[in-house]
């Protein structure tokens, strides 16, 4: 039998006004109705594996949750990777919907406790815990103790679905509605609170003192979803690569899968290697250095055109247009990247407010190239894949595409059959309603961030200039939003946003980003100090070179002399 957790709202209310008390212009965390009685003891990790936690103490409606099991995991590890002993506990989520799967969660818990906590996004689809909340923080960095090591109690979750042998890319959840809201944002507020309930009764405390968020790409739109629906519940967060615009982001997959589904348009990886070095051959140096990373993305963006560009002395397009083998590209690739490149533009109003969502920056992209690096294979499989979209759609198609083949199937249409390749996103027709309803569950796009910001809350947000699945300028478009609505001198006192040439989605061959973004925020919440220069370092492409990490708009560019592998050789310049 399970215990019930004992809630006591006196004992509440008189230590969160102590807590408030101390800190009055950073106030912990919104906490959930009630506390462990006064004067209660800890609980041994073991005894964890008992308990449940009520509808009542959820803020989202459930049917309450239950420990499935706790774990006593002793320390190991070592380097930043090191963890302290922790009870790892996991958890259920009833739905509803007797019909709509659990909400499954992983709660670390350490035995000696900074009284911080941390949630991370996932990934994708979600399905699954993707990222074990004993990791690290997206493109943390590898000299760091991770969260969980620095004795933070951390917490992720399945997001409300349990994904099938396509992972990350099963979106067959989509069919119910309760799972639908759930990885949209309701599963983030019920973990959430799930979590505190059972830390709680670990730790016998009304709460931690702080509470934080991290994630990239869909994690990345989760960290946005919650300071925007939940400010209160916490202190501060980290977005990298964030899908904020979710369901605009789909539509545009749908329109370059069909772009690169015509006839001839879908480069193979030679070609995407001629295209990347005739990037590079016309870029590189208009950052100051030729070091092979493109830091002024948006002059390279301006000047460069594949139909145009040369490289090795020879064009880049191949003779007549006609296809003409791995050295060029022909005219029907050249288009299909041109769609690629440039915004989708709703015919329709949408429930969200959005009327498109931008292009990418392909120029000097990796778009899937053969390399040595076994991360290599990641970036191809994010990028341009190994096949070429179709219905049904292939295994190794593009990332993007597959995203949009399961959405318009599971998401839009509900009909597993259907042909997504027959849906057209800027017309489409008896589904115009269905896709508005899910921009408004989707698309993460509120610019009053007032209630996260008056209380003392930050944000940090970072994307690689290089980032072919989650488009860089949908965050600079988002950053700009925010600037407008709440004015750029209030918007600069509280978020912070990076732009990182070469970096990609998650993973980069050229230059893959490593920054201590947890303790940046940290030192910003906790201790007044906004973010000083900042520094991120390469882990992949030139092992240990570090670049200056500037906030957007600007780039780094090198100083004219000075070891280019260095961050103090390069100055963080405007466009």
């Amino acid at each position: 039998m399970h215990r019930p957790l004992t809630f006591i709202v006196a004992a509440a209310t008189a230590t969160a006004a102590l807590l408030l008390a101390g800190c009055a212009s950073n106030p912990p965390p919104a906490l959930p109705p009630g506390s462990p009685p006064i004067g209660a003891a800890p609980l041994a990790c073991a005894a964890m594996a008992t308990l449940t936690v009520p509808a009542s103490a959820i803020g989202l409606p459930t049917r309450g949750a239950k420990v499935t099991s706790a774990t006593l995991v002793a320390p190991g590890g070592t380097g930043a990777a090191a963890l302290p002993e922790y009870c790892k506990v996991l958890a259920d989520i009833a739905s509803i919907d007797p019909s709509a799967p659990a909400i499954k969660l992983e709660l670390d818990l350490p035995t000696q406790w900074n009284r911080k906590f941390l949630m991370f996004g996932g990934g994708g689809y979600n399905g699954l815990i993707r990222l074990p909340p004993n990791g690290n923080v997206p493109a943390g960095p590898a000299d760091q103790p991770y969260p969980l090591g620095r004795g933070y109690a951390t917490v992720v979750s399945d997001s409300g679905h349990q994904a099938g042998p396509m992972g990350a890319l099963d979106g067959s959840f989509g069919v119910n509605d309760e799972a639908v809201r759930n990885f949209s944002r309701d599963a983030l507020k019920k973990t959430r609170d799930v979590a505190i309930a059972l830390l709680r009764q670990r730790y016998a405390v009304a709460g931690p003192e702080r509470a934080y968020f991290a994630g990239g790409s869909t994690g990345g739109r989760e960290a946005l979803a919650v300071i925007q629906n939940w400010p209160d519940d916490w202190n501060g967060a980290i977005a990298l690569y964030p899908a904020g615009a979710a369901a605009s982001l789909d539509l545009q997959f749908g329109r370059i899968s069909q772009a690169l589904a015509r006839p001839g348009a879908y480069p193979n990886a030679a070609k995407r290697k001629r295209l990347f070095d005739a990037a590079l051959q016309a870029c590189d140096e208009l950052d100051g250095v030729k070091d092979g990373i493109i830091g002024a993305t948006r002059a390279c963006h301006a000047r460069f055109d594949p139909a145009t560009a040369m490289v090795d002395g020879a064009p880049l397009r191949c003779a007549n247009g006609a296809e003409g083998g791995d050295r060029c590209l022909s005219d029907a690739q050249i288009a299909a990247l041109k769609v690629y490149d440039t915004p989708i533009r709703f015919g329709y109003p949408v429930a969200s407010g959005e009327t498109g969502y931008p292009g990418f920056n392909l120029w000097g992209s990796d778009l899937g190239m053969d390399g040595p690096l076994p991360a290599q294979a990641t970036v191809t499989t994010l990028a341009l894949g190994s096949e070429q979209p179709a219905s049904p759609m292939p295994a190794k198609a593009p990332f993007g595409p597959a995203f949009w083949d399961q959405w318009a199937r599971f998401f839009v249409t509900r009909d597993p059959a259907f042909n997504s390749m027959s849906l057209d996103p800027t017309q489409p027709g008896r589904w115009q309603a269905r896709i508005s309803e899910l921009t408004a569950l989707q698309d993460i796009n509120k610019t009053d961030l007032s209630a996260f910001q008056s209380r003392g809350g930050k944000l940090l947000m970072a994307h690689g200039t290089n980032d072919v699945l989650v488009s860089t300028r949908a965050s600079e478009d988002y950053f700009q939003r925010l600037r407008k609505t709440m004015g750029a001198d209030r918007v600069d006192a509280f978020v912070r946003y990076y732009e990182i040439p070469g970096y990609g989605h998650a993973v980069s061959t050229t230059f893959n980003a490593a920054w201590d973004s947890l303790t940046t925020l940290e030192n910003w919440v906790e201790r007044g100090i906004a973010p000083p220069p900042q520094v991120v370092a390469d882990t992949l492409g030139v092992p240990g070179r570090t670049r200056p990490l500037c906030p957007y708009p600007g780039y780094p560019r090198y100083n004219g002399s000075g070891d280019v592998n260095r961050a103090a050789s390069f100055s963080c310049v405007q466009p």
